[in-house]
């Protein structure tokens, strides 16, 4: 099934693409976004405020050990994250309804550069002053009766979406 063992996934060629947990509350969805991550080899994900850290056993249980190979980092405050990313060249985009945010089925997202994807808490969303630090917004497009999805679900549809610009050689 050409599965990579964790030492043989650290030292492949990762995504230009950092994944930003906004004080996302559920281990679950932690853990979730830990095994798409892996998946798409994502380089890195940011745990910011509330976001809990491996290990921990809830996060484990749908990460599946993702969270071994994936490479992540804690930050108090998402917004000194955000800042830091963008002073090392990254495009920061946060998912998130928003004025003038791109619509991922008909408008085109940079990735001339490397790429950071902020996703917020379940309830509250990106917070504000981390969406003021964005370059850009982006937006999944829904046509039922709600007008948001669980957070690992919308990371899983943009990660994706990303990949597709962003290759990388499996």
């Amino acid at each position: 099934m050409n599965r990579l063992t964790v030492e043989e996934f650290r030292q492949s060629e990762k995504l230009p693409l950092t994944v930003v947990l906004d004080n996302v509350r559920s281990l679950n969805n932690i853990g979730s976004v830990f095994r798409t991550a892996d998946a798409f080899r994502v380089g890195h994900i940011a745990l910011c405020g509330i976001t809990a850290t491996p290990p921990h056993r809830e996060i484990h249980k749908t990460a599946l050990g993702a969270e071994e190979s994936v490479e992540w980092s804690y930050h108090e405050e998402t917004v000194g994250c955000v800042k830091d990313l963008k002073d090392k060249g990254y495009r920061v985009y946060a998912v998130e309804l928003a004025h003038e945010s791109l619509k991922l089925d008909r408008d085109t997202v940079e990735v001339d550069r490397p790429v950071a994807l902020v996703f917020g808490n379940e309830i509250e969303g990106v917070q504000e002053e981390v969406m003021a630090l964005c370059d850009g917004f982006l937006e999944i497009p829904q046509y039922g009766t709600k007008h948001s999805l669980n957070v690992s679900c919308a990371a899983a549809i943009v990660i994706w979406e990303l990949f597709k610009e962003l290759k990388i050689k499996s």
